[in-house]
């Protein structure tokens, strides 16, 4: 898909003149393929696109990467393996203030740093994750697309995937695999979270075996078009116990509240209120130990977050996670994650797999 690579261009620097920014510097991370198409290798050799206030950018990349980079509204400079690309890049600006990338290596920093000593340094988020905070509709047709992936995956998950008597990483190579099967260009993580281990939001899969009454966070997403998708459902090998239905129960009815007060000009923390005060007042709310939902779109966890503190107003084109768990230590965990976009309408939930407790085998 083709979008307007230059018109993004030409906002970040009418942004980077309201905010007396001279130069920005992109590397490795979204913004890169957010304003060219292009995304760089992380790696020791330096890709950099310099932004000024006016004219073309211009992108600095190893020569060996160059026959990778399709051609657009910027000028391409491939470089030796002798040749020195922060030197080269610095001689193009004298900035007073200098934009930069979350995601540049220190190394390459520090460098730029000792060229411009006299520059001050802002991260470039400051400026480009106001740019990226609202999707158009080419971009949701993306998001929306990963998310039915997703979806398919997950309603062929109890009919094809074993549980019991596996461990969490066989289950999710099962899972990364049904990804890739529905339409994704990759499969970027994948948590499967069993029994205890469900009581830690970010468990990575381990070695251990499921097992009857287990139940189990299966959460996983990749990218599709660059754009990613991100859902969480829970499983349960068997009967569930009476009181893991109801902590199921309990969040998915947070999952609910939460995207029922998604609309536009609602501030952000008051989806994370929404959600949070059906488990607080149930009881469990020193249980919700993060977050209800993170931003989506070329990274799986952007602006604008669903946090206390957060009252900036939901604006139409905003996607977002919400994401509701209850974490019990030592016992067991129940996440459940949808993907929503802020319409003029209110919001679409672009999941809309079972978010029942489904038992598996």
């Amino acid at each position: 898909m083709t979008f307007d690579y230059a018109g993004r261009v030409r906002r970040l620097q009418d942004r980077m003149h309201d905010s007396g920014t001279d130069v920005t510097l992109l590397s490795v991370g979204a913004d890169l393929p957010y304003l060219t198409g292009y995304e760089a290798s992380a790696s020791e050799r330096l890709t950099v696109l310099v932004v000024r206030q006016t004219g073309d950018p211009v992108l600095f990349v190893p020569q060996l990467e160059a026959p990778r980079v399709e051609p657009g509204q910027f000028e391409v400079r491939p470089w030796g393996e002798t040749d020195d690309p922060v030197a080269s890049a610095s001689a193009l600006t004298s900035p007073s203030r200098v934009a930069v990338g979350d995601h540049m290596w220190s190394v390459f920093l520090t460098r730029f740093q000792k060229e411009w000593t006299d520059s001050d340094w802002i991260p470039a988020s400051e400026i480009t994750s106001e740019l990226r905070v609202r999707k158009d509709a080419a971009e949701i047709d993306l998001l929306r697309q990963a998310a039915h992936g997703i979806d398919r995956a997950m309603a062929r998950i109890p009919a094809e995937v074993s549980f019991s008597g596996r461990t969490e990483t066989d289950v999710a190579r099962d899972l990364g695999a049904l990804t890739l099967d529905e339409g994704h260009d990759s499969a970027d993580f994948t948590i499967v979270a069993s029994g205890p281990n469900g009581a830690s939001p970010h468990h990575h899969p381990g070695d251990r075996v499921i097992e009857a009454g287990d139940l189990i966070v299966c959460d996983f997403g990749g990218r599709l078009g660059g754009y990613c998708s991100d859902s969480t459902r829970t499983f349960v090998v068997g009967e569930p116990s009476k009181e893991a239905n109801e902590v199921h129960a309990l969040v998915e009815s947070a999952n609910e509240a939460g995207r029922a007060a998604a609309a536009p000009g609602v501030p952000c923390q008051e989806i994370d209120r929404s959600a949070r005060r059906v488990i607080e007042e149930a009881g469990y709310g020193e249980y919700f130990i993060h977050r209800t939902g993170h931003g989506i779109g070329l990274e799986v966890h952007e602006h604008p977050y669903m946090v206390e503190g957060n009252d900036r107003a939901l604006e139409p084109g905003m996607s977002f996670s919400i994401e509701p768990g209850i974490y019990l230590p030592g016992r067991f965990g129940v996440r459940i994650e949808d993907i929503v976009v802020c319409d003029e309408a209110g919001s679409e939930s672009l999941n809309q797999s079972d978010r029942g407790l489904v038992s598996v085998g």
